[in-house]
């Protein structure tokens, strides 16, 4: 097969697109902060938090339909064993995330003018609590590059034959220049192209797979399908707790993100992030729904009259793949090039967010206000566009690994569920939690995690919860084991932080053994920093937070 030169012309045509609008935004961005005197920090990271309603929805819903959503939700609806039912309860679960971030964190992070979903730590905890649950927040982002790289990399060498690898540094390249030009004005700007090329792009290709004579009417083949497995899906009773299981992990592990709080925090005034967060999650299931109706069609299909021929994708193990072999099978070719645009625009979207996040957590949590709190606005400057280069090099050179970029992914979204939303969660709603309280939560819940067993990284089981069973040589969990861990995460957070309370504060442990200073904190007011070296910038905020709450 020869290289498709339209295809390939198409697409540097969408780059410079895109390319273009973030340097258009980057000088807008420049302009922005002349005229408002807002510091270099603030600008790059929170676009100086001027982003109106009707951007921050775009923005909001771009960064979650991102390729691996797209491939993703098609790839499921034509597994058998997942189908319909099964999708359903992933895209409503993405689709909550959104409104529960926006009913319970926006609000109350915008108020207090926090740079990161990490500073309400380092107010309460302290810098180093904070910098042990900054790494885990970068290790989310840098693991969720390559995920949505992978997508794109994939769809890009099945339509265009090219190589993987090259598509993958191209899409990486452009999307580092311009978060390097004009942080989250770029970014967001480009997200409102982007998400409308996914838009018009996918409405585009749906009908032609649809109407391609080798695919059968989806409506007759929902519950009975004579070419494979009906696309309604085989739910199995006993998998009822694993459903609800990962409706809950990917509901709530969504507000573990930075990427996620870097939306909230840029926005206009907490009433347009609230709005935003719960609008956005109502565009996902319209996003939502494309990838369905390509997946149904793909399992609808008679992939022997097509040029794909025999046997079908799912049968070669190329499920992953079914989206960009539908649109390169079931549509003529200029249609496929406009559904890789789509899929390109969608990774780019995702894979900006995650650099940004990364280089925000970084920037801020660790370099600043842990390694070196003296540094300069100029040095922080630089410290921002050198994460942003590290996180997008490395995440794409992770997408060499294919499949254990999968397993990192995996452990990052964990790590977002297990570790950083409890401790979210905890901070800013109980007044009791400490730093004893943190690290016994971070304890806890990793271990427990890790005795539950996880067949996808081969991980054996140690604790064998009601359900768990012995299939084909591998012991499978049946209970809501992520959601069991996320729990006694928190558990452990208010008990340990409670024990420690009462211990130092009752004189039952002498003060010199209090590292973290909890007797110290004789108001247990949520938020209010911890010590006296704190930077003159977050001296600042903290002002201004105190000021908004006395209004």
């Amino acid at each position: 097969m020869a290289v498709n030169v339209p295809g390939v012309i198409v697409m540097v045509v969408f780059y410079l697109l895109v390319l273009g609008t973030g340097i258009w935004a980057s000088f807008k961005s420049r302009r922005k902060q002349k005229k408002s005197g807002a510091t270099g920090m603030e600008m790059v990271l929170l676009g100086n938090r001027s982003i109106n309603m009707v951007v921050g929805v775009f923005t909001m819903t771009a960064t979650w339909v991102g390729g691996a959503f797209i491939v993703g939700t098609a790839e499921m609806m034509y597994t058998p064993s997942m189908g319909l039912i099964w999708t359903v309860v992933v895209v409503l679960a993405y689709s909550s995330s959104f409104i529960a971030g926006g009913l319970l964190f926006a609000k109350p992070m915008r108020e207090r003018n926090f740079l990161t979903m990490l500073d309400p730590f380092h107010f309460k905890y302290g810098k180093e609590i904070t910098a042990v649950l900054s790494l885990a927040s970068l290790f989310t982002d840098l693991t969720w590059v390559p995920s949505t790289l992978i997508s794109l990399g994939g769809t890009m060498s099945v339509v265009l034959d090219l190589s993987f690898s090259l598509c993958v540094w191209i899409s990486a390249v452009v999307a580092i220049i311009y978060t390097l030009m004009g942080g989250l004005y770029s970014v967001a700007y480009t997200d409102i192209i982007q998400l409308g090329l996914i838009f018009v792009g996918l409405k585009v290709c749906v009908p032609f797979i649809l109407m391609n004579p080798s695919t059968m009417d989806i409506s007759q083949t929902l519950m009975n399908n004579t070419l494979n497995a009906p696309w309604i899906g085989q739910p199995e009773l006993k998998k009822i707790w694993i459903m609800i299981d990962d409706f809950i992990f990917l509901a709530l592990g969504g507000v573990g993100y930075q990427s996620f709080h870097q939306r909230t925090l840029s926005a206009s005034t907490p009433a347009t992030a609230k709005i935003s967060c719960i609008t956005a999650g109502f565009f996902i299931l319209i996003f939502g729904i494309p990838p369905v109706l390509i997946g149904a069609a793909a399992a609808s299909t008679d992939w022997n009259q097509t040029t794909y021929g025999s046997p079908s994708p799912y049968e070669r193990g190329e499920a992953a793949l079914v989206l960009p072999i539908a649109l390169q099978h079931l549509t003529p070719t200029f249609i496929s090039i406009i559904g890789i645009g789509c899929i390109a625009a969608a990774a780019m979207s995702s894979a900006d967010s995650a650099l940004l996040s990364g280089a925000s957590v970084f920037t801020t949590n660790i370099y600043k206000n842990f390694l070196r709190p003296q540094a300069s606005e100029r040095e922080i400057q630089w410290v921002i566009r050198a994460s942003v280069v590290v996180v997008g090099v490395t995440g794409s050179a992770l997408t060499n690994l294919k499949n254990s970029v999968l397993l990192f992914w995996f452990v990052g979204a964990e790590a977002a569920f297990i570790i950083v939303f409890p401790q979210l969660f905890c901070v800013l709603y109980f007044n009791i939690s400490n730093s004893y309280g943190a690290l016994g939560g971070v304890l806890v819940g990793v271990a427990l995690r890790l005795l539950s067993g996880d067949p996808t990284i081969g991980l054996e089981p140690v604790l064998h919860f009601p359900g768990c069973t012995l299939e084909d040589g591998v012991y499978v969990q049946y209970a809501p084991v992520k959601t069991i861990s996320m729990l006694s995460t928190i558990a452990a957070i208010l008990l340990f932080s409670y024990l420690a309370s009462v211990l130092f504060n009752k004189g039952v442990l002498p003060e010199k053994w209090d590292v973290f200073k909890v007797k110290a904190q004789h108001s247990p007011v949520p938020l209010s920093p911890v010590g006296g070296a704190i930077e003159e910038e977050e001296d600042d905020r903290l002002a201004r937070t105190n000021s908004q709450n006395t209004c």
